[in-house]
């Protein structure tokens, strides 16, 4: 009888074989150069061209995106992103960006701009804007969604109607959520890109990033930019990345339940004047796009200058002063200390780990007592 199990399970026994003596961790194997001669093709050959560590990561996150997915990995989530922007600039003028999500992207858009596309960022949940942009001539549509770190939630569905009719493919970056949360794929997007450091690998001790795609010829391109460009992830780093995937429910499920409470006591306290959380309340598109939970990822304002919160941040005696997200210790910064960033000045951006909630409740509101 054939059965099908949940994805859960499947990212459970990722790269595991059931042969006998096989190691229920795949070996790692630091191999730069293969035996091979002849016609190329039969095997990796050399070290830029494929891993077995990557196959195994790969397999694993196309599983979360479900039937006909291919993934491709890479050094780091901005890698991922560069290689993927090139395969889709050639014969379009503009790439379509969120105004409120993570600066780096964009940064990264314009210095390829003599290469590719130029960054047009607009308001991603005004879809007349989006129409607009997209209207003005060929483009690419880059979703963020949540938003890093404002933490707004774009109607995938309804941007996906708004690209095809312009004819722009839709990208849409799914770090905060997950494929566990969220999946693109189902809403329109042409491809997921992540980054493998967050919450993904979940540890805070790994980077990575990929692609993931239902488009063959899109994957190919990717691939071939990657091979080209040597963005390529290291078998320890790939290793590191397929264990943490096996974990990802059981984390991404806590931290969750645990960003819903913390963003709930938050919204009711004095010194606090605004929360941002998709779960809080959440949309009739968060609803529907990310239907098991809302993801460990929050930002909160309050009362005062930057210094007030670099003051609360300080005083933490539990929550990691830290920037990144997705780990299983919960950190936390304020986000206007990168000059880049275009974040209100007393915005605190907070990724829930998995310690008790209790804890961090206790730990928050200590903090907040703090003044500079």
């Amino acid at each position: 009888m054939d059965l099908e199990f949940a994805v859960e399970s499947l990212l459970v026994h990722g790269g595991t074989s059931r042969e006998a003596g096989a190691p229920l961790g795949p070996p790692l194997l630091p191999a730069s150069v293969y035996v091979s001669q002849g016609e190329p093709g039969n095997g990796p050959g050399y070290g830029r061209n494929e891993n077995p560590g990557w196959s195994a990561v790969e397999s694993a996150l196309a599983v979360l995106e479900g039937p006909g997915a291919q993934a491709v990995t890479f050094a780091s989530g901005q890698a991922a992103s560069m290689a993927l922007m090139l395969a889709l600039a050639q014969g379009r003028e503009a790439i379509v960006f969120p105004a409120d999500g993570y600066y780096n992207t964009r940064a990264l858009a314009g210095r390829l701009r003599p290469h590719g596309a130029r960054a047009v960022a607009v308001d991603l949940l005004d879809l007349g804007a989006v129409a607009a942009a997209l209207a003005a001539g060929p483009a690419v549509l880059w979703a963020e969604t949540p938003t890093n770190p404002l933490l707004r939630v774009a109607d995938l569905a309804a941007l996906a109607s708004l690209a095809a009719a312009a004819g722009a493919p839709m990208v849409a970056d799914n770090t905060v959520a997950t494929g566990l949360l969220q999946k693109p794929l189902d809403f329109g997007a042409v491809a997921s890109v992540y980054s493998l450091t967050k919450s993904v690998s979940g540890h805070s001790d790994v980077l990575g990033g990929a692609v993931v795609t239902r488009d063959a010829g899109l994957a190919a391109a990717v691939r071939s930019w990657r091979t080209d460009g040597g963005a390529i992830p290291g078998p320890f780093e790939s290793w590191l990345v397929l264990r943490g995937l096996k974990t990802l429910d059981l984390r991404i499920s806590r931290a969750s339940a645990t960003a819903l409470a913390v963003a709930g006591f938050l919204a009711a306290h004095p010194r606090v004047t605004a929360v941002h959380y998709p779960g809080l309340p959440a949309s009739p598109a968060a609803v529907a796009q990310m239907p098991r939970g809302f993801g460990p990822l929050l930002s909160f304002e309050i009362a005062g200058g930057a210094a007030d919160a670099d003051a609360v941040v300080a005083a933490s005696r539990l929550i990691v002063p830290a920037t990144s997200f997705g780990g299983v210790e919960s950190s936390w910064e304020r986000r206007a200390r990168w000059p880049a960033e275009t974040a209100p000045d007393t915005l605190i951006r907070l990724s829930c780990g998995i310690e008790p909630v209790a804890d961090l409740l206790a730990d928050i509101g200590a903090a907040l007592e703090a003044r500079p």
